[in-house]
């Protein structure tokens, strides 16, 4: 084969065009198939069930969300709740602390231990000496 490209020696002659009065083009119409009602149906069916699947795993966590931030603010509200407990304890033992200690200024005394205390139906404390 003889070496044509850039060879214009050996080029081949070219064909004359016959210029025609009209030019034809060449559409192409490609047509697709309707899918059959029965296929679409199922596809449809699929696709639904597919969106209840997510729409009910989305309100599964939707509703894990809200109980993991109900329980966080439980939490926080049983932490200071133990913290006013603490403080209320403090106050108690500094409160239990002065009231023997004002007992003690405004001439009140401790009874002993083997001594009891009677109290009469009528409501007035009696001890054992019956004043």
């Amino acid at each position: 084969m003889a070496y044509t490209r850039g060879n214009l020696a050996v080029q081949p002659k070219r064909k004359q065009e016959v210029n025609p009065l009209y030019r034809e083009k060449t559409k192409v119409v490609t047509r697709r198939n309707v899918l059959p009602t029965q296929e679409k149906l199922s596809y449809m069916l699929t696709l639904g069930a597919f969106v209840l699947v997510a729409v009910a795993l989305i309100w599964r966590y939707v509703h894990i969300y809200d109980l993991n931030m109900q329980a966080q603010k439980l939490d926080s509200n049983i932490a200071e709740t133990q913290k006013q407990i603490a403080t209320y304890q403090m106050e108690k033992q500094t409160l239990e602390q002065l009231v023997a200690e004002k007992a003690k200024k405004l001439g009140y005394v401790q009874p002993s231990e083997d001594s009891a205390i009677y109290v009469s139906a009528n409501g007035k404390a009696a001890d054992g000496n019956d004043n």
